[in-house]
């Protein structure tokens, strides 16, 4: 069997819906997974809702409410000529039950109530789709993956629990008589069944879990690029496409931010040595990118931009070494408010970390911090990460920008820098 991944910016209207069903039916003879992420900007327009809902404002909320179900219309509409068709009942109940979740009162955990509501992107994408599946005549079951894949309660970031989820998984995800199964990325549920989420763009870590515990041949996630590109074209100009890609290269691309795949997804696939395609979702016969155990000296150079970051600048208040007591202090901090550092330098009396700009938790983990350190920060700057980089990179890159601090070790060089316009 094999798990194919779609959504988000690649399946958004009804013409994207129909191109899944050209390319099942040129893989249809191989029973398949089909994992799918919301459509569109839906978890843009959520969480949009979500900071409504927390602040309370009932008309605004009610608003954003209406364009996403219009939205969503649009593309049934364009799909089902026929008004009594099934789905439209089946949404018109999601979108009650979304009604019925936004009519509660916030909560004081934040990530909880995001959580509960963000799901609903994923919800909605695969009601429709396997619907449409089914009408076109392909033997396609919905599954709601939150019965499967188990997780602790950190909410937003949640764990998997493996060895529940294996077991649940190989019980659920049964073919049966059906040929496709249709399930959401990104979820999960505590063992008692409230909602989770794995992290934004975790529909491929979803896809990996799966096909690591069905044994799948291969997982491929479509896109609306033409495969791994060695920088994202909304920053950089003349990319270039990875045709392959080892596992190792893969999870640190993805750790320092590349976007194209969620930094868990490789792991599953390695440990079972399942081929990881990423492939251009508008040009299906294009051979795009395969990830596995291939091996080379070097590839051409990657470049990863992280905009927004914050530089924060700590140092103790007696001019003591930074020691280890210091260090347990910082990141118990920066873990209890799940603030990840993108890149970290010490010297003797100062610890510099570089984080995103995230204004809900930063002010909090500042404060926290000034309790125990002299602090300063820098905000509007941006983190450059070259992978297999020379000088000529480095210079491509620094065009116009101020150096605030550079890392670099044999394979990476990661430099922050502000924008001088």
């Amino acid at each position: 069997m094999n798990v194919f991944k779609f959504g988000g910016a690649s399946v958004k209207d009804a013409a994207s819906v129909k191109n899944i069903i050209n390319i099942l039916r040129e893989n249809n003879s191989t029973p398949t997974v089909v994992v799918v992420s919301a459509m569109g900007k839906t978890t843009n327009r959520l969480e949009g809702i979500i900071e409504k809902f927390v602040n309370k404002q009932k008309d605004a909320l009610a608003d954003d409410v209406k364009v996403l179900q219009k939205y969503h219309y649009s593309i049934m509409e364009g799909l089902f000529e026929d008004k009594g068709h099934p789905v439209w009942e089946d949404i018109a109940n999601l979108f009650s039950e979304l009604d019925r979740e936004l009519a509660k009162e916030p909560s004081l955990n934040f990530d909880h109530d995001y959580d509960q509501i963000i799901c609903f992107g994923e919800l909605l994408s695969t009601k429709i789709i396997a619907h449409y599946l089914r009408s076109s005549g392909l033997k396609a079951e919905w599954k709601d993956v939150r019965y499967a894949v188990k997780t602790n309660n950190a909410y937003r970031e949640a764990r998997v629990n493996w060895e529940v989820t294996r077991e649940l998984v190989k019980e659920h995800f049964k073919f049966g008589d059906s040929h496709i199964l249709v399930t959401q990325g990104f979820l999960g549920s505590t063992p008692d069944n409230i909602t989770t989420t794995l992290g934004r763009e975790g529909s491929d870590y979803t896809a990996a879990i799966l096909a690591h515990v069905l044994k799948a041949e291969k997982v491929v996630i479509w896109k609306d690029v033409p495969g791994v590109l060695n920088a994202d074209p909304k920053w950089f100009d003349d990319t270039v496409l990875l045709p392959e890609l080892s596992y190792f290269d893969a999870i640190e691309l993805a750790y320092y931010g590349a976007s194209v795949i969620h930094p868990k997804t490789i792991k599953p696939l390695q440990n079972k040595n399942i081929n990881l395609y990423v492939k251009s979702f508008k040009n299906p016969q294009a051979e795009g990118t395969v990830i596995n155990n291939v091996k080379y000296d070097k590839l051409v150079p990657s470049f990863i931009f992280k905009m927004d970051q914050v530089l924060i600048r700590l140092s103790p208040h007696d001019y003591s070494f930074v020691a280890e007591d210091h260090l347990q202090t910082i990141f118990g901090i920066l873990s209890e408010n799940r603030v990840k550092i993108n890149l970290m330098q010490n010297s003797a009396l100062k610890f510099l970390i570089c984080v995103n700009n995230d204004k809900r938790k930063l002010p909090k983990v500042i404060d926290l911090l000034e309790k125990d350190f002299k602090v300063s920060y820098e905000t509007g700057l941006e983190l450059i990460t070259i992978r297999y980089f020379d000088q000529s990179t480095i210079d491509r890159v620094m065009i116009n920008k101020e150096l605030i601090l550079e890392h670099r070790d044999k394979k990476n060089i990661q430099l922050i820098v502000r924008d001088l316009g």
